[in-house]
């Protein structure tokens, strides 16, 4: 007998759900950025840490400081998991990041 597993879509909105319900328990590693010296992404590893909230720009960070997502449906989101963490991976023309709580 074949068994199949239904993974439900991850969406802008279940991101937002999830930032909301668990604002102060996050945690963001940035594994690559924009950066207009090189005019396209360099890449960053600095591991998971306790997000910043910030006030500047809502729409595109969900108030996260080094969050960043662009409009239209041009941002790609995954389930991730470790032994530690779990949350989602984002990543989209201007960056990747994971964006997690503690298990």
């Amino acid at each position: 007998m074949e068994t199949t597993t239904i993974k439900k879509k991850i969406t802008l909105a279940t991101l937002k759900s999830f930032v909301k319900k668990n604002k102060e328990n996050l945690f963001i590693n940035v594994t690559s950025e924009f950066d207009g010296m090189v005019d396209g992404i360099s890449y960053c590893n600095d591991g998971f840490q306790k997000a910043k909230l910030t006030e500047d720009n809502i729409k595109n960070t969900l108030g996260i400081q080094g969050a960043w997502l662009v409009g239209g449906s041009r941002n790609y989101f995954d389930s991730y998991e470790d032994d530690n963490y779990i949350g989602y991976n984002v990543y989209n023309c201007c960056g990747a990041f994971y964006l997690v709580i503690k298990k």
